[in-house]
């Protein structure tokens, strides 16, 4: 979804505003959009939405260009110009090969026509520097690390009085390789008050953060070069120290901030509350909403060796001095042939991995262990077919089950790969174990391995004292509800899965969100009262079919068990 270019009327801020760092400036068309002085740049609103009454502060600067395989670092002051965030930034992505093929499957799947590709055998090709590669996207760089913030007129007139208004934080899902800023928050801002969205009081913030080769490069032999590990999480840190540091000149109140994330922005957001083993102190937010978290841990420094070796082999490198002298365009192509043409299916080539430091241990670990900031409010949610889009359709007997066990954990030992088949999850489909073929048995194993169970564990952690949702409008795929989070009142369709289908849903859902932000407890209207999880394990359920209602989480608390303690290596 892209971000609206609507100019409003002007902004004619007293000047005693100027007391609160903000200036007036005047854009192309002789509009007056503010703008924000940061002591070391000053920012001017990109634009302002006139149906919602809201600013868009596009591309702000929270680090310095980062050095490759370097830590964020603050940005350089520069007060020469005043930046209007019209130059788009992203970091540098790709996505796997098998990836948009399981879009094609699903989507085939739905509409009931036939897929014939999607049932053959899928072997990456391998990584070769001269495979066809679309061309990058202009706004791909390095220099990246930048974020969006958008805010209502109320809340920016208000600034400098009263507490300020609770800031919303958006981790963008993509596998940790790739995944963008730019969402348009209109329905948010519109939840936040369905009377009156004018009087919006929320600030919505997304970032830019590295991935991939640039964000999650690891193993002994890239630290033992200097490498710095799990930069992507560092980089999403920082932002959040940003934050905390210059919301109030927006009229953020940055004791009140709350982060949600989809799929790997939600599995960001555990390994944020997890951070440094909880030794640091409060983390900088207040609030959690990790939505369907997820991350295959490569444990494995075997494993996470032979990934880097792969990244010097193919820029023809022999170590991270000459990585760092590899041209950005040619160390961007390294990147997205590994990711692309080097990925099994189900795996994304990078993740989040266990450095000593950020990540002491595996967050299902550290949650166990006690080792995070319990303070934190918690409101998760999950989707009805989690593990279908990373499943292949292939697998339709036994042994494609076991094949696609060793592609998707490597360095698992046979001893688990065989409990997982025999006991976990056994042969066994009159759907007393929650599968009735051998497809579904294999989407149950990576859903509630690499997602599911992820949830168990911070609903074990924190007593079963958190909230949570489960998205079930058809056909409820991982990553279905962020159409409805982000719906703007746009058109609906009963056929085309790539839009809404229930405008009562998404409303709902927003509202949700909105009320946990500003309050800790989720409400819409139209909702009986959410219960907590509890120790009855129960969801709201959002389904065009029933309503809104309250169900029992069915993940296997057993299987979850099991997973928590393994090492997958």
């Amino acid at each position: 979804m892209g971000i609206p270019q609507l100019f409003g009327a002007a902004l004619l801020l007293a000047a005693s505003t100027a007391a609160y760092h903000i200036r007036q400036a005047e854009n192309q068309t002789n509009q007056i959009l503010p703008v924000i002085d940061l002591g070391y740049e000053l920012y001017q609103a990109s634009n302002f939405n006139e149906t919602g009454r809201f600013y868009n502060f596009s591309n702000i600067r929270y680090s310095a260009k980062p050095i490759r395989f370097g830590l964020p670092k603050d940005p350089e002051i520069n007060r020469t110009v005043v930046r209007d965030g019209n130059d788009g930034r992203r970091c540098p992505q790709s996505g796997p090969a098998w990836f948009f093929l399981g879009q094609k499957w699903l989507s085939r799947l739905v509409l009931g026509t036939p897929c014939d590709e999607c049932f053959q055998p899928y072997v990456p090709l391998g990584a070769s520097w001269n495979l066809p590669l679309a061309p990058p996207d202009r706004r791909e760089m390095e220099d990246c690390l930048f974020l969006d913030l958008f805010v209502p007129e109320k809340v920016l007139k208000s600034t400098g009085k009263g507490r300020g208004a609770a800031v919303l934080v958006w981790f963008a899902g993509g596998g940790y390789v790739f995944g963008t800023k730019e969402e348009n928050p209109a329905g948010l801002f519109a939840a936040s008050d369905p009377r009156n969205i004018t009087n919006s009081d929320i600030i919505y913030i997304s970032i830019n953060h590295r991935m991939g080769a640039m964000g999650f490069s690891s193993g002994p032999l890239y630290q033992s070069e200097g490498g710095i590990p799990n930069l992507g999480l560092r980089d999403q840190r920082f932002a959040l120290e940003w934050i905390q540091k210059y919301v109030h000149l927006f009229g953020g109140d940055k004791d009140r901030i709350t982060l949600f994330g989809e799929s790997s922005g939600g599995g960001s957001i555990m390994h944020q509350m997890t951070a440094y083993g909880g030794t640091k102190g409060p983390v900088p937010f207040r609030r959690a909403v990790p939505q369907s978290p997820g991350w295959i841990p490569i444990t494995s420094t075997m494993q996470q060796d032979e990934i880097y070796r792969l990244l010097l082999n193919i820029t023809n490198s022999s170590s991270i001095a000459d990585l760092r002298k590899v041209s950005e365009a040619d160390f961007m192509r390294a990147n997205s042939l590994m990711v692309g043409y080097n990925t099994t299916y189900s795996n994304f080539m990078y993740s989040p991995v266990i450095d000593g430091d950020f990540t002491p241990e595996i967050p299902s670990q550290l949650l166990a262990q006690g080792r995070f900031d319990k303070n934190v409010q918690v409101f998760y949610s999950l989707v009805t077919h989690e593990g279908d889009f990373f499943t292949s359709p292939y697998i339709n007997t036994s042994e494609a089950l076991q094949a696609s066990l060793v592609t998707i954990f490597p360095y698992m030992s046979s001893r688990s790969r065989d409990h997982i088949l025999n006991t976990l999850y056994p042969p066994i489909f009159n759907g007393s174990y929650g599968y009735k073929s051998e497809y579904e048995r294999a989407s149950a194993i990576i859903g509630e391995s690499i997602i599911s169970c992820n949830t168990k564990y911070l609903a074990d952690a924190y007593n079963n004292k958190l909230y949570s949702y489960l998205f079930a409008m058809p056909p409820a795929y991982h990553g279905m509800d962020n159409l409805y989070k982000y719906y703007d009142g746009g058109a609906i369709s009963d056929v085309n899965v790539n839009m809404v289908m229930n405008r009562t849903v998404a409303t709902v859902l927003q509202q949700l969100l909105v009320s946990f932000t500003k309050t800790g407890i989720p409400v819409a209207e139209g909702v009986e009262q959410i219960s907590m999880y509890g120790e009855d394990s129960s969801m709201l359920l959002l389904s065009n079919a029933t309503g809104f209602r309250k169900v029992k989480d069915t993940t296997s608390a057993a299987r979850c068990s099991w997973w928590q303690k393994e090492r997958y290596s």
